[in-house]
């Protein structure tokens, strides 16, 4: 990205184009980007292929005003961290689904280098996740708003992230290209087995906590408390709670599709 691209992504997210690539200005960054662009697969749902090129990702976060799901919000971020001068690898990795681990490229996670020389994880894609970047090297308990995370590596060298002691996935830690996640996309956007086409979802960190709107139903999380579920009663809600919590304006209520299924999959 040049100057004014990356310039018009910091304003997006509502930060400050920082002095030098350091782990507080990436903490900074991350924090920012989980408070203004949504997670939320609703263009599965419309039919719309999921184009893993750097200069569309952006496109649809700075242009379209959008979110999107990991591969589109950590491949946008990865962007913008390499134009501001942080050294970036793409990490795919296997989603624990209760004791079972899903599809290799299941999610894209980044490991990040900053000049003051710290190695850290981080994930804007992933919904409730930790606030902050992990710390790659620490084997320890790590503690962030959103709770206690640890980075512990298995005996073939992978990276197994776990929060409240539950692993949450599996990162294998060599680099990937963008490309090379097509598959999990594609996966994600077709099976009938991906929770992707099986439910709507929009959901964005606030300062006081979460808030996900599913269908009709928009629940307010706080961050130490119980959630508030509310069943939005008419269209016209649905819409104004798109806008209104997540800054999407749409013209009609997105609606839970069929997967397509090719090739008997």
């Amino acid at each position: 990205m040049d100057t004014s691209r990356t310039d018009a992504y910091l304003l997006r997210i509502g930060a400050e184009r920082p002095a030098a690539p350091t782990s507080a200005a990436l903490r900074d960054l991350h924090l920012a980007h989980l408070h203004t662009v949504p997670f939320e697969n609703l263009a599965v749902h419309a039919g719309v292929e999921v184009d893993l090129v750097e200069e569309d990702l952006v496109a649809k976060v700075v242009d379209g005003r959008r979110g999107g799901f990991c591969y589109e919000l950590n491949g946008a971020f990865a962007a913008l961290l390499t134009a501001l001068g942080f050294e970036v690898d793409l990490l795919q990795a296997s989603v624990y689904q209760g004791d079972r681990l899903g599809i290799p490229y299941d999610h894209m996670a980044l490991r990040v280098r900053t000049v003051d020389g710290g190695d850290w994880l981080a994930d804007v894609g992933f919904g409730r996740h930790s606030h902050h970047p992990l710390a790659a090297a620490e084997r320890g308990d790590q503690s962030d708003p959103a709770g206690t995370f640890r980075v512990a590596e298995t005996p073939a060298g992978d990276l197994r992230v776990l929060m409240g002691g539950e692993p949450q996935y599996l990162l294998d830690p060599r680099p990937r290209a963008l490309a090379d996640f097509s598959g999990g996309a594609w996966y994600h956007r077709t099976s009938p087995k991906s929770h992707f086409t099986r439910s709507l979802v929009c959901s964005i960190l606030t300062d006081t906590g979460r808030t996900t709107l599913s269908g009709s139903k928009l629940t307010v999380t706080p961050l130490d408390g119980e959630p508030q579920v509310t069943e939005l009663g008419t269209e016209a809600e649905v819409l104004e709670a798109y806008a209104t919590h997540f800054g999407i304006a749409l013209d009609e209520v997105p609606r839970l599709a069929e997967p397509v299924q090719v090739g008997g999959r």
